[in-house]
């Protein structure tokens, strides 16, 4: 994946939530990005908030789309815990026996590694191994170049949240990717307004210090998109 150019002047923000596989969503989404751009988004910008990967059917099939940047933007890629867990389980096999819970299976199935042994908790090693065979130098450099924040104008991006009294240019991946409640639950003023996935709701969450976009696509169909610029908020969704 080639480094992204960010405009020097960004006008408005695609931020795209949690994929999870969905390839299907994935092109509904960049579909309507196309017509919103058409309708006046000159210098825009499109973030995606990480889980590309686990539990919908086409994973692999949603890191290709990626990479070729689908977007009629400049297109900026954050990491989710989910391509953590999957990078993980490359280096150490180990891993599976979280990752098989959290959709890991779908993921090896859609890279074409047999699945039944992994189920039944057994010969992580040999999926490992066909894993990396069968993994495109592609896919793992753009894993590797994924970001876990971005900030422009009043908003701050990332996967999970961040941690309430910490700086926002002081966080931890840790908690850029994984954390929760002590996020979810704070009022505080963290600096920007905190835009995030990772904790699933019915409908995108719009709170005074943070804007939850993940709307469980992989189960429920809905991907959303947040546009953002000088009139505020609205959403794209499928």
């Amino acid at each position: 994946m080639e480094e992204t150019t960010i405009p020097d002047q960004v006008s408005r923000l695609y931020v795209i939530g949690d994929i999870h596989g969905r390839l299907d969503l994935l092109d509904r989404i960049v579909e309507a990005i196309g017509r919103d751009v058409a309708d006046g988004g000159a210098d825009a910008l499109t973030v995606t908030l990480g889980d590309y990967v686990d539990r919908g059917p086409a994973s692999c099939g949603v890191l290709d789309r990626l990479i070729g940047n689908p977007f009629p933007t400049p297109h900026v890629a954050l990491r989710g815990n989910h391509e953590q867990l999957f990078e993980s389980f490359l280096e150490d096999p180990g891993v599976a026996d979280h990752w098989r819970r959290l959709g890991g299976l779908e993921t090896l199935h859609s890279y074409g590694v047999p699945v039944s042994d992994m189920r039944a908790g057994r010969n992580y090693d040999e999926a490992c191994a066909r894993l990396r065979d069968t993994l495109p130098a592609a896919h793992r450099r753009f894993l590797q170049s994924l970001k876990t924040s971005f900030s422009h104008g009043g908003y701050f991006m990332c996967h999970a949240g961040v941690r309430p009294g910490v700086p926002l240019d002081r966080q931890s991946d840790q908690d850029l990717m994984w954390i929760r409640e002590e996020f979810l639950t704070s009022t505080l003023d963290f600096g920007k307004i905190v835009v995030h996935g990772h904790t699933p709701s019915d409908a995108p969450e719009v709170r005074r210090n943070r804007i939850n976009i993940d709307t469980g696509a992989f189960a429920s169909g809905r991907l959303t998109c947040v546009v953002l610029d000088e009139r505020g908020h609205r959403f794209l969704q499928t």
